[in-house]
């Protein structure tokens, strides 16, 4: 782990549609560069990221998806259209901060949600990718959107009463997140408030392994809560904006870029089978088995051992 230190540049590039994205540049500026595809859809930046990161040695680049972070206009508003917030949108983002920078070639990394959009974003400019790191790896696929929304209820029994009693009795049994995303989306704020806490809660489950207590993350916030529901409803209702099997599709394009894959047997959220169907889709991807881990890097728990090896691995 290395001293988290301040970016030496940072702005807002306008990528059109109205949207300007928030990004920041840290550690070397002549050095190897590396950028952040962060989790959610909409957790944001997060600083922490640099500790991974010689900042003698490394270009780290850190940037907010739109609507997430500081990228404006923010998804936290209710009045903020989503119409242009897609994962295309994304990926063609990715490669106007990539142009902006002037960078080359830069290496990947990115998790959960981040490795969807890394994936998508590799396997359309594999050119432009030295190498790619995803901890946690999702491709987006109908059935993991089911797995999440519904599958998980045979270990979360009484979380997912809770949670498919948060919509209209009508829709229990159809598209979860389309349905939390209509009450996102309500005129009435009580309503978008109740069901931002609804998603949150099963989220959160389904990510630690059943701890949704709020009380000390930032879910403790009502924007932050409604936030990441809107956007996480956003995209999983409409299939991540992908053919159903995009990314498993196309692995073909990655010939040639090493990857590691690390995933953790213990991920509820994500199980392990993904991970596999990927790396034998791509053969130059290492696969890094964690028998302890879960969906999450924490300061010194397995995940984050990983990644950093796998950071120094790439240097």
């Amino acid at each position: 782990m290395y001293e988290q230190v301040e970016p030496y540049a940072q702005g807002m590039l306008d990528v059109g549609d109205n949207q300007k994205i928030h990004w920041e540049a840290s550690g070397n500026p002549t050095g190897k560069p590396a950028v952040i595809f962060h989790g959610g859809p909409g957790s944001g930046l997060n600083a922490r990221w640099r500790q991974d990161f010689d900042p003698q040695h490394w270009n780290l680049v850190l940037w907010d998806q739109r609507g997430a972070g500081k990228s404006t206009p923010p998804a936290s508003d209710p009045a903020t259209s989503m119409e242009h917030n897609t994962t295309q949108h994304l990926v063609d983002d990715a490669e106007k901060l990539r142009k902006h920078l002037k960078i080359d070639k830069w290496m990947l990394v990115g998790g959960s949600w981040g490795s969807t959009l890394v994936l998508a974003y590799a396997i359309q400019h594999p050119t432009r990718v030295s190498e790619i790191i995803i901890p946690a790896v999702t491709t987006s696929r109908p059935e993991e959107h089911a797995w999440i929304t519904r599958g998980l209820s045979m270990f979360y029994p009484d979380y997912f009463e809770d949670f498919k009693n948060g919509v209209p009795e009508e829709d229990q049994n159809g598209n979860l997140a389309a349905a939390y995303n209509k009450l996102l989306n309500s005129p009435d704020q009580r309503t978008r408030e109740k069901a931002a806490w609804d998603w949150n809660k099963w989220d959160l489950s389904t990510m630690t392994g059943g701890d949704n207590n709020f009380e000390g993350t930032r879910y403790e916030d009502p924007t932050t809560r409604y936030l990441m529901a809107r956007m996480v409803t956003h995209y999983w209702a409409n299939e991540a904006f992908l053919e159903p099997n995009y990314v498993m599709d196309n692995l073909d394009e990655l010939k040639g870029i090493p990857g590691i894959l690390i995933h953790g047997r213990n991920d509820f959220g994500g199980p392990l089978h993904t991970a596999w169907e990927v790396a034998k889709r791509w053969p130059d991807a290492e696969l890094v088995i964690l028998n302890d881990g879960g969906h999450q890097a924490k300061d010194g728990n397995s995940m984050d051992k990983a990644i950093a090896a796998a950071v120094e691995k790439f240097r």
